[in-house]
């Protein structure tokens, strides 16, 4: 259980985690990689395994009676705790981009409280960048020089090209359909959750998710997204949930910055 609040000593503690694990990925990073097959085909590797039993160790240690849902060990989790909390985490969110050596791979670590997630960090360890929020605290990316930067998402602006970024490995069957409709875009392609933190520093204006992800690819950078003023939204309007775990699979969403547009009617209506 976590004995004191969710303030900046623990968003920085759990930012070291993050930073470890990602030093153990870097380590493999720089070795050749072997790469094996989950039973959904996903690819899989050390460094996943590495960075999980870090990660979880390290957890323990900060909070030792708070459950932890990882994508490494799905069968270990239980639950939630009494007061409807615990952590989520992706050890190494964009295996793909790992095994391809692009650098767009990250540590994502959250906590879930009712179904919100109230902490995040999202740490490219091969970029040296790191995203953070906790609720009331607002969002911040610290660069590889150690410079703090608050987050706020952009304004669209009417008439100006909308800025969309999307999967560089799961683009989905819908996009070209919602893209004809948008007319004049630019779309970005990038790896992991680091789509989400490109809305909420202001360097795009909309990610349309329209393809599979799970509780944990979302929920540590949702958090960055919400505290920059953006929003993470189905595609019904409901904000993204993780107060079910019966469901890994996240449904498809939206993650939005100010935007001054609709986005869930323009894809009912699509």
């Amino acid at each position: 259980m976590i004995n004191h609040p969710i303030n900046r000593q623990l968003l920085s503690e759990v930012e070291a985690i993050a930073r470890a694990a990602g030093a153990a990925i870097m380590d493999i990073y720089s070795r050749p990689i072997a790469v094996t097959e989950k039973a959904d085909q996903s690819p899989l590797t050390q460094a996943d395994h590495a960075a999980h039993h870090l990660i979880e160790q390290q957890l323990s240690r900060l909070s030792p009676l708070l459950p932890v849902l990882s994508e490494e060990d799905t069968a270990a989790f239980s639950g939630a705790d009494a007061q409807s909390r615990y952590w989520l985490i992706d050890p190494l969110d964009g295996t793909k981009e790992f095994i391809k050596r692009n650098g767009e791979f990250t540590v994502n670590i959250a906590l879930i409280e009712h179904g919100k997630s109230v902490l995040g960090v999202v740490y490219a360890p091969a970029l040296e960048v790191c995203y953070r929020a906790a609720i009331n605290l607002g969002a911040e990316k610290i660069d590889a020089q150690g410079q703090v930067t608050q987050l706020h998402v952009a304004t669209h602006h009417p008439g100006s090209p909308w800025r969309l970024v999307g999967s560089r490995s799961h683009g989905g069957d819908a996009m070209p359909a919602l893209l004809a409709q948008l007319g004049e875009h630019e779309l970005v392609p990038m790896g992991s959750s680091l789509k989400l933190c490109l809305v909420a520093e202001g360097s795009a204006d909309v990610y349309p998710r329209l393809g599979p992800t799970s509780l944990w690819d979302t929920a540590a950078a949702q958090c960055v997204v919400e505290q920059a003023g953006g929003s993470v939204v189905q595609l019904n309007g409901d904000t993204l949930s993780y107060a079910s775990t019966e469901q890994l699979l996240n449904p498809y969403f939206l993650v939005l910055g100010d935007n001054q547009q609709d986005w869930p009617s323009l894809f009912r209506a699509s």
